[in-house]
């Protein structure tokens, strides 16, 4: 892979001939480290001798990418991983539709590969990066990622079960409840159980100094969590939980490890994957200590699909998300959304993103006019007709303006983007697994572990059945019933505080402060 600091300093010579050309490519013409990207496009054609580029600091400054379906966002993705991996920076990409496995073996050299790089001046070599493969819950190819609900929280679940802003306040009470006790949920069997037991008659009394919980919000909750379960959703929660600090880490060879989340077999569930990746980046937050500006990132992460993240998302949570990417950046975590167009991410969010690569919109109906026009305003003024420019680029071309070194935005550029030198495609599902079974973390996460909580408990204090039969229609009391009548979890729920250690403290995302 060609050096990515190599091509820094004066602009080149060849530039000069146009003002416009020169005035634009002095503004990419970085000294210090930086990815490259590709070469300026200007009056239809490609400039390699105007290269397009990222300073590597700036890439905690977060950034978008942005275009239509098909217009090549996924093959930036991974060029932008590929250079920050050959920088030492570890990433996370979420690979929604499967094809970005092929990060980990090396391209495949041929007419359109080898004609894209002699357009930018690139000198390609097949490269294969190191890659560690994870999935939700263990379904797909990948090492299981698996939250408990403690940590996950309140706001991030309410987004997933779909509560209004009355019943998310009910439910985040329930999980200031089960906090406050120092009482760990650890899957959704448990939060089922805190819930019926806090709207019997022995456990209204508990809530009742700072609100209570009404019987029929309870329901609802409860039958968000059934419906939930039958969705079959259980395994995502539980233990062993992962450890966002396994997505920092780099291979013996110093380049940073890309650590892909494998989302095929849930593509369905677009809504719960979404918000899992929220729970990363949140668990990330509060974990990683303050760094200031540094001269690269700890990691960068690619939110993939980025509208489904911030579509019918209560108040609390959009707050959060701004909040989150606000302060991350301190901590040298970059964050990169991935969508169709800027107006799928709120504008306080949209704010905070300094990089910025637009392939090409499309302009076929007034609502798409809309966007384009939208767009357009989102970026400075420059040379371009960026209308015209947005819906005529091709494949692989793209809009870019980025955070100088010393953080001002660069001159707009049209952009012939570089290819990838991983292979552009998946590799085939039994060297995933073969892959996944030779990882270090295979052996730490594959097990899942249910291990004894409150719900174990709760069914272990069950009285025995009585010897007598009972009639053949009578159904098993269902676990609303259990919990009530077991005087147990009413002496546990009191107690519970002195038996499972100190009270439970909260991000700004209302995720659980990992105890390590």
């Amino acid at each position: 892979m060609t050096n990515a600091g190599e091509a820094g300093g004066a602009p080149p010579a060849g530039a000069a001939e146009a003002p416009e050309v020169a005035a634009i490519a002095s503004g990419y013409a970085f000294t210090g480290q930086a990815l490259d990207l590709g070469a300026l496009l200007w009056d239809g054609r490609c400039r390699p001798d105007a290269p397009v580029r990222i300073p590597l600091p700036m890439l905690n400054r977060h950034g978008l990418v942005a275009g239509a379906t098909g217009t090549g966002k996924t093959k930036t993705l991974q060029l932008i991983a590929e250079q920050l991996s050959a920088q030492g920076v570890p990433v996370f990409l979420a690979d929604i539709k499967g094809d970005l496995s092929g990060i980990a073996r090396p391209g495949q050299p041929n007419d359109r590969v080898q004609g894209r790089a002699g357009e930018v001046g690139q000198h390609w070599t097949a490269t294969g990066f190191p890659a560690e493969f994870l999935a939700l819950g263990g379904l797909g190819h990948g090492v299981p990622v698996r939250a408990t609900i403690t940590s996950f929280g309140p706001v991030l679940l309410s987004k997933v079960l779909r509560l209004n802003q009355t019943q998310e306040q009910s439910l985040g009470l329930i999980f200031h409840y089960a906090d406050t006790k120092g009482l760990e949920l650890i899957d959704l069997k448990d939060l089922r159980a805190v819930v019926a037991f806090l709207t019997s008659d022995e456990g209204r009394a508990e809530l009742k100094d700072i609100g209570g919980l009404s019987t029929a919000t309870a329901g609802v909750i409860l039958r968000s969590l059934t419906a939930f379960e039958a969705q079959g959703m259980t395994d995502f929660f539980g233990e062993p939980e992962f450890d966002t600090a396994d997505l920092l880490r780099t291979a013996p060879d110093g380049r940073g490890v890309v650590s892909v989340l494998e989302l095929p077999a849930v593509q369905d569930k677009p809504l719960l994957f979404s918000t899992f990746l929220m729970w990363l980046l949140a668990d990330l937050f509060h974990d990683l200590p303050e760094i200031g500006d540094a001269d690269r990132p700890k990691l960068v992460f690619f939110f993939d699909e980025a509208h489904l993240l911030f579509g019918d998302a209560s108040r609390a949570f959009l707050e959060s998300i701004t909040q989150t990417v606000r302060l991350i950046r301190s901590k040298g975590v970059g964050v990169f959304f991935v969508t169709q167009t800027p107006k799928d991410v709120p504008s306080d969010v949209l704010a905070q993103l300094g990089n910025r690569v637009q392939h090409a919109l499309r302009a076929f109906t007034p609502e798409d006019q809309k966007a384009l026009k939208a767009t357009v305003r989102t970026f400075p003024k420059s040379s371009y007709d960026l209308e015209e420019l947005l819906t005529g680029l091709g494949i692989g071309e793209a809009v870019v303006t980025v955070l100088s070194e010393s953080g001002a935005p660069t001159p707009v550029a049209a952009t012939r983007l570089r290819a990838p030198e991983s292979l552009m495609g998946p590799v085939d599902a039994a060297e995933l697994d073969a892959a996944v079974r030779g990882s270090v973390l295979h052996g730490r996460y594959a097990q899942a572990v249910d291990r004894e909580s409150a719900y174990e408990r709760l069914r272990a204090a069950q009285p025995a059945p009585a010897a007598e039969p009972r009639p053949a229609k009578k159904e098993e009391p269902s676990l609303v019933e259990q919990v009530v009548g077991s005087g147990m979890f009413k002496s546990l729920a009191r107690s519970v505080g002195t038996q499972l250690g100190r009270e439970i403290t909260r991000s700004l995302f209302g995720t659980a402060r990992r105890r390590r």
